[in-house]
């Protein structure tokens, strides 16, 4: 049996990841793959009390400990769920995945892009994804959607803007670094638009 395939959605809180990933999904099925979607930190109990805890805006967690914790609810994910699926031929769309790390503890909390791929080397085995599909979208167009939503900010989100800005440098950066891999999408496009460039960006693997 040939290996699944694993899809992941990446860009900064606001770029619209979610709602892209469902429609994707969505349009997977239409075309007869057998495919997962699954969020991260979460999907499976332990990383979803994980997520609990890294997203609770009364904690205070330091950049170190907040690597780690995104580390071991990945690493989790990974062994529990996303590595049986491949091994069984689903393919996987998956919202954040190492790349969140990188950018977010990596360049947002400067904590080094080498340093938190080396973590995230040994909690995911070495996996990669297929495909990454990375939503650009301007930090302050995306920072007022986040804003717009009705539900509570997470810890996270209550980062100031400079925060973002450099979460959305290393972004670039890597999708600068390795453009076979991650094709970089324009999110300030309607959701018709936007899935219509998404499916032509993972066309070669249909």
């Amino acid at each position: 049996m040939a290996r699944g395939r694993l899809i992941t959605i990446e860009g900064i809180d606001g770029a619209g990841k979610t709602t892209l990933a469902q429609r994707l999904h969505g349009e997977l099925l239409t075309r007869g793959i057998d495919a997962a979607l699954l969020r991260e930190p979460g999907g499976v109990e332990l990383s979803e009390r994980i997520r609990t805890l890294v997203a609770d805006p009364a904690l205070e967690v330091g950049a170190r400990a907040e690597a780690l914790l995104y580390a071991a609810a990945r690493s989790q994910l990974v062994a529990e769920t996303i590595q049986p699926a491949l091994a069984a031929g689903r393919w996987v769309l998956l919202d954040r995945f190492v790349d969140s790390s990188l950018a977010y503890q990596g360049g947002g909390r400067q904590l080094g892009i080498d340093q938190v791929r080396a973590l995230n080397e040994f909690a995911t085995g070495g996996l990669k994804p297929d495909r990454t599909l990375l939503l650009a979208l301007d930090v302050t167009h995306a920072l007022n959607r986040r804003r717009s939503r009705a539900e509570r900010p997470d810890r996270l989100e209550l980062e100031q803007a400079e925060f973002f800005q450099r979460i959305d440098r290393a972004y670039r950066a890597l999708a600068t670094a390795e453009p076979d891999r991650i094709r970089a999408l324009d999110a300030s496009r309607g959701p018709e638009q936007l899935l219509a460039e998404a499916i032509a960006a993972l066309s070669d693997l249909f």
